[in-house]
């Protein structure tokens, strides 16, 4: 049901048992996890693992777990993320510690945002970022999004980072145009 698709060097693919390990390994990291709603144990990580691979059942797609084309393994994950409550449908990733760094999150954040506009039909898309998150807004901006409002959301000031349609233009809602 979870579509495995690829980049130059990383497999974005559907989630196995044995990810499980380093997902609540990275969701216990506080470094990791300060800007998406903090650090947790391994219970409530189980949980939101349930909860992200139950997103493709409810909304026909979600997160993919990230690995390297030549060394298989959980490095992290991106996709497509709109769980209820959230004000908009959006683009996420996150790396591991030892893969921050490598480009990673970006080179996965633009193919996930390809297959939401040629498989999905989305015309445009947003990232949810702390205006704290120094690293995820440097990746937005390499995706050629930019800041179009900032809110209050779960008690943090967080941007609303507009990216550009599939021509490469930002197609700004109706309100803020």
């Amino acid at each position: 049901m979870i579509p495995v698709i690829e980049t130059e060097r990383l497999r974005l693919r559907e989630w196995r048992a044995e990810d499980f390990e380093p997902y609540a390994a990275l969701h216990a990291d506080a470094e990791t996890m300060r800007f998406i709603g903090g650090a947790c144990d391994r219970d409530a990580a189980w949980t939101h693992l349930a909860a992200t691979i139950g997103q493709w059942t409810l909304r026909g797609y979600g997160l993919w777990a990230l690995e390297k084309k030549n060394e298989p393994g959980f490095i992290g994950w991106a996709g497509l993320w709109h769980p209820e409550g959230w004000p908009s449908p959006e683009i996420g990733w996150t790396v591991v510690p030892a893969a921050r760094g490598s480009g990673f999150a970006t080179e996965a954040a633009l193919r996930v945002r390809a297959f939401a506009y040629e498989f999905l039909g989305w015309t445009t898309a947003v990232s949810l970022i702390s205006l704290l998150n120094q690293a995820s807004i440097a990746v937005a901006a390499r995706l050629g999004a930019r800041l179009e409002r900032t809110m209050m959301f779960r008690d943090v000031e967080t941007g609303i980072f507009r990216h550009p349609d599939k021509s490469g233009n930002l197609i700004l809602p109706p309100n803020l145009t």
